[in-house]
């Protein structure tokens, strides 16, 4: 395996992890919103509504990635990876808001993750 594809395989892998985290954590806020907040939560109707909306954007973002990885299409890849990273550095600030380490720390290393990934990507394209 060239060096070239295996950089777009570690992609391919660290994208698809980050998105189906983020999709199936959205879907368990629908299905079982008492899975993602305190137990000392009251669990309203705007709570679903917002997993919803988590939902509507992490749903696409898993299909048209796993899609880019399936057709080895590299610039789509990298595009969706740089979305699916940005938005996972963005939730590691609602993890501090929430002053909760799992929900800042994970968020936080799959970002970190994906940068690195894509940076070794964008790296070894610019030296060819």
């Amino acid at each position: 395996m060239t060096e070239k594809k295996t950089n777009l395989t570690f992609v391919s892998v660290i994208t698809a992890i980050n998105v189906l985290v983020a999709t199936g954590f959205s879907v368990a806020g629908v299905v079982a919103p008492s899975s993602l907040v305190p137990t000392s939560a009251a669990i309203a109707d705007s709570t679903i509504i917002f997993a919803m909306y988590a939902a509507a954007r992490t749903i696409p973002l898993a299909i048209l990635s796993i899609w880019a990885i399936i057709k080895h299409t590299r610039q789509e890849l990298f595009i969706l990876g740089v979305l699916a990273g940005a938005m996972q550095f963005l939730d590691g600030f609602i993890g501090i808001y929430q002053h909760d380490m799992g929900k800042t720390a994970g968020p936080f290393f799959l970002a970190a993750l994906q940068f690195v990934a894509l940076a070794i990507l964008s790296k070894k394209e610019k030296a060819e």
